[in-house]
């Protein structure tokens, strides 16, 4: 009765209101589908570290030793990422020609160029690639010798190469000692070895103040030079051609040394402008003054505000030493003026010149300079080129603009701390809002980020045992957060920032007095095999995963990689399944794991830990 009285008080919905409530209720629904999709599959962004906190964020997961994530991939979002159809395939090794292939800077090709860029990056097309296969390692191979012990000395099986023990033998750069390589710390330009050389620099050049922190050595032999200046806290990148001089690149990382295969040919040094503090040079046997200056033009580029080059070798000192050259005394007088004469049209200041070593200051700005060339008319200002790019860009005879400054002793772009407060101090390039998207209280906020994330890493890897890790890529570096969270470990940071990269951040990188390089990771890296104790990915698979197959990249990590080495992947769970799935098709060991961000969090990491299976792999 109550229900019959109730009914005849509501009004009868016409056929249009029926019509207009289905068609909103079906959109709500399509909009509730789409949301859901959108969330499950979200990869992070390729900055990833930009992000700034939630108000309330959720406590940091704590992983019990059961932590791993065992589960089949139930999201929308990994139908989306096709897997190979020889994806369940293990990839072989290859042949015993291969342990020592470097891809990109293989002889076969370096005849077929000019003289000039023969030894630049000349890497093999898609089509002229060989078919997949894992870069064997050398017949007795073993893990490397532990830092510090690996300054002195390493094992020779794993760099069996004897050219410079004989090549170089009465300069004491390497020679072996039973099984190992023993580096006694000398060099063409420091007959009296390194620590006198070193001493000799430090007269003239601040080394000890924290004033120079980052350094770059042209032609590092087997790093004598690099590794001296650690007891200064002084970071350099080493860098060497593969040449006559065999393996001294591969040398150097063994010893547990940043170093970097490269040379000076027609295209930039994969650097941004202004980024060492000090440029070395000891009997690189550059001509520095021939292409109209380009070479000393690029060191300018890369040189920071107030930056040494130091010169030692021919010309210099070349009265005394032109009969040992076996150069005229005409000739290397000729060269010496032509590379005073290039310094004084580049601004630089000439500081001193004592016996084997000269030295020259870079101006802290171009007030008076911009006057001098306008005078002079002989060397003009780059006007159409951008400073900070490097990537297969060429070398123009052109001088680098520094920033403006209003006063003459300002330093342009902005002035340092000095190290090690540089590391933590905002960058100027980041306070003077010149990186589109990073403000200070992102920068601030990144190092937070990345304290948590290592953190939480040392659930699975004990990152302060020297004798596992020492030699550490980042892949994806974004701010070198990651870099700077290790700052209290024995390590050194490779930090790498793709070209495909949504921010260029290497300048920043290198304003806290850190080291890295661009690069395509498409494309082969510049280093031998076996240099690396630990990769670690942040998204990198987001950023190419439209551009070439992930088991490419894989497999350019897995030559890179020790044999005992370890990964950190950490990526959207979707691509995180398929990169466990290829993964294992290279026989490492490897599980999934939940980040700092807990189990309901959309990003994972695949740890890799291959010291578990050390002698399991070919021999």
């Amino acid at each position: 009765m109550l229900g019959g009285i109730y009914s005849s008080l509501l009004p009868s919905p016409s056929a249009k209101t029926l019509a207009i409530a289905s068609v909103a209720s079906l959109l709500c629904i399509l909009s509730y589908l789409l949301g859901a999709h959108r969330f499950s599959f979200s990869p992070p962004s390729p900055f990833s570290s930009t992000r700034l906190p939630c108000p309330n964020p959720p406590p940091v997961y704590t992983p019990s030793s059961s932590a791993s994530l065992e589960f089949l991939p139930r999201h929308s979002a990994a139908d989306a990422i096709p897997l190979p159809a020889d994806s369940l395939s293990a990839i072989p090794f290859c042949s015993t020609n291969f342990t020592h292939y470097c891809p990109c800077q293989d002889p076969n090709r370096e005849r077929l160029v000019r003289h000039f860029s023969r030894l630049e990056r000349h890497c093999p097309s898609p089509a002229d690639r060989p078919s997949r296969c894992r870069v064997p390692h050398p017949h007795g191979y073993r893990a490397p010798v532990p830092w510090p012990d690996s300054r002195r000395s390493v094992w020779f099986a794993n760099v069996p190469f004897k050219t410079l023990t004989v090549a170089k033998a009465d300069q004491n750069w390497v020679r072996i000692e039973g099984d190992k390589l023993v580096f006694p710390g000398g060099g063409t330009s420091f007959p009296h070895g390194v620590e006198w050389y070193v001493g000799k620099i430090s007269k003239v050049v601040p080394l000890r103040t924290g004033e120079v922190r980052t350094v770059l050595d042209i032609g590092c032999g087997v790093a004598s030079f690099g590794n001296h200046l650690l007891d200064y806290n002084v970071l350099t990148m080493s860098v060497a051609p593969r040449d006559v001089h065999e393996a001294q690149v591969q040398f150097a990382l063994e010893r547990g040394l940043p170093a970097m295969l490269g040379v000076l040919g027609i295209f930039r040094l994969p650097y941004p402008s202004r980024s060492f503090d000090m440029v070395h040079c000891a009997r690189c046997l550059i001509k520095w003054a021939s292409r109209e200056g380009l070479y000393l033009l690029e060191i300018d580029r890369i040189l920071r505000p107030g930056g040494y080059w130091v010169l030692s070798g021919p010309p210099i000192n070349w009265k005394k030493m032109y009969k040992g050259w076996e150069r005229t005394a005409e000739d290397l007088e000729a060269e010496q003026i032509a590379i005073e004469d290039l310094a004084k049209r580049l601004c630089w200041k000439k500081i001193a010149e004592k016996a084997p070593i000269a030295v020259w200051r870079k101006p802290k700005n171009h007030i008076h300079c911009a006057v001098k060339l306008k005078l002079a008319k002989s060397l003009g200002f780059c006007e159409k080129s951008d400073p900070d790019t490097a990537w297969y860009d060429r070398m123009q005879v052109c001088l680098t603009r520094l920033p403006m400054v209003e006063e003459i002793h300002d330093t342009a772009g902005g002035a340092l701390a000095k190290w090690p407060k540089r590391l933590n101090v905002v960058p100027p390039r980041i306070s003077n809002n010149r990186i589109k998207g990073v403000s200070t209280e992102t920068f601030h906020a990144d190092g937070q980020i990345w304290n948590k994330r290592v953190l939480h890493y040392r659930n699975y890897f004990n990152l302060g045992l020297a004798v596992k890790y020492r030699n550490i890529m980042d892949m994806n570096a974004g701010l070198g957060g990651f870099a700077a969270a290790l700052g209290k470990y024995p390590v050194w940071v490779l930090n790498v920032v793709p070209v495909h990269a949504s921010i260029r951040t290497l300048d920043v990188i290198y304003e806290r007095g850190l080291i890295g390089t661009y690069m395509d990771w498409c494309e082969a890296f510049s280093t031998y095999p076996r240099t690396y104790d630990l990769i670690h990915a942040n998204g990198i698979f987001s950023i190419y995963m439209d551009k070439c197959e992930m088991i490419d990249i894989l497999l350019e990590m897995d030559r890179i990689l020790r044999p005992e080495g370890a990964v950190i992947i950490r990526d959207h769970v979707d691509i995180i399944v398929k990169a466990k799935n290829e993964a294992e098709r290279l026989g490492w060991q490897c599980r999934m794991v939940h980040g700092e961000g807990g189990p309901f969090h959309e990003e994972k990491l695949l740890i890799v830990d291959n010291s578990i299976k050390v002698n399991a792999t070919r021999s």
